[in-house]
């Protein structure tokens, strides 16, 4: 009979002060000393009111993604269950510092404990639902008592305004009015930094609540539809991706290569669409009523998504009433495959939990359209 697996432990590491939306683009910075022209509209949509950076005043780096996500996964230490305790190590982040080495080994590396299992996610919003069932499969075969995972994002300084000065000097070549194309600039408005860690062992913990993984499903869509977010790539008209090995290296700067980018028609017409419908039929095998859960935990990375949401749970016939959902992103910002991490250390903390309830987790990325789906019981 496989083993069962606990949540016992949340932490989570938000660099710096609480930025504010009139304070984002001093941090990050005007392109061509223009205001961006965008930025109102979308953080109108977005909803999001604060967010966090690993940037000081100046726009230097104070915290790099592996450095933040080794402050959450510290967290979870005292004298009962210490770093050495630590049997495996899952990280899944979007934003790793370096193609190599992997994300999970540099996490190692500044956490300086001994030898111990790593293993890495790349990805979107899901690789921190990946690196979890890692976890979790590990100990529900019995292969080990406990793991660590997290979830992590350095974006901020991908969205610096020095990342995109050559690319706009080379667009007023053409143009009077040097502008940064809308799929970018749309996600210097949307993203933020953090990191969150759990801790899953074989059985709950003695102080406090434990979430008990009852199960964690995954579903790729890739095989389906087109790539709607990228970096290191740029997207042809027939919908394919030429990676970065393909360009010219002059072409990596001409052409915006490494900038993060975002179809964002693509993501209106499928992010809520097909991942509701995959939610239905999940809840239908697993014979879940809505009835059932307590609290409905949706990563969104805009509150623009809210009411489409709500409009397809209903047409798919679950309506979970909204005074279930659970979220903190307007006073955390979208932090990617951290924020999952970052609802669930919240929620263990509230003072209206109790035994017994049920939470429905529910993980969009819309990369290549990835959902990640749990359900997790109090004890």
């Amino acid at each position: 009979m496989p083993k069962e697996v606990y949540i016992t432990r949340l932490s989570k590491f938000l660099p710096n002060s609480p930025v504010s939306n009139d304070e984002m683009e001093g941090l990050l910075g005007m392109i061509n000393n223009k205001p961006s022209r965008g930025r109102r509209i979308v953080l109108r949509n977005n909803g999001i009111k604060n967010r966090y950076y690993a940037l000081d005043e100046n726009g230097n780096i104070t915290h790099n993604n592996a450095q933040l996500t080794a402050e959450a996964v510290k967290g979870l230490f005292d004298k009962d269950f210490t770093i050495d305790n630590m049997e495996i190590l899952a990280c899944g982040t979007t934003s790793p510092d370096q193609l190599l080495p992997s994300h999970g080994s540099m996490v190692h590396g500044a956490l300086g404990n001994s030898t111990t299992e790593v293993v890495t996610f790349s990805g979107a919003c899901c690789a921190g639902m990946h690196s979890m069932k890692f976890a979790y499969m590990a100990i529900m075969a019995e292969m080990n008592k406990s793991a660590v995972t997290t979830g992590s994002e350095q974006t901020s300084s991908w969205m610096l305004a020095r990342s995109f000065k050559e690319e706009t000097r080379s667009q007023s070549e053409l143009s009077e009015l040097p502008f940064l194309a809308f799929e970018k600039d749309f996600l210097r408005w949307m993203l933020s930094d953090g990191a969150g860690a759990a801790l899953l062992q074989d059985k709950p913990s003695d102080v406090g609540f434990s979430f008990k993984i009852e199960w964690l499903d995954l579903f790729s869509f890739a095989g389906e539809i087109e790539t709607c977010m990228y970096a290191g790539s740029d997207k042809l008209e027939n919908g394919e991706l030429k990676g970065w090995k393909e360009y010219k290296q002059r072409d990596w700067v001409n052409n915006s290569i490494f900038s993060l980018k975002q179809d964002v028609k693509m993501l209106d017409k499928y992010i809520v669409k097909i991942g509701i419908k995959k939610l239905s039929e999940t809840l239908k095998k697993k014979n879940l009523s809505i009835d059932e859960i307590d609290y409905f935990l949706p990563h969104m990375s805009s509150e623009f998504f809210r009411k489409k949401i709500m409009e397809e749970l209903i047409t798919n016939e679950i309506p979970i009433p909204l005074e279930k959902w659970f979220t903190n992103l307007t006073q955390v910002g979208n932090v990617g495959s951290a924020s999952i991490y970052l609802m669930l250390e919240e929620l263990l903390k509230f003072d209206k939990l109790k035994k017994g309830q049920k939470i429905l987790l529910l993980v969009p990325e819309s990369a290549r359209f990835s959902y990640a789906y749990s359900l997790l019981t109090v004890v």
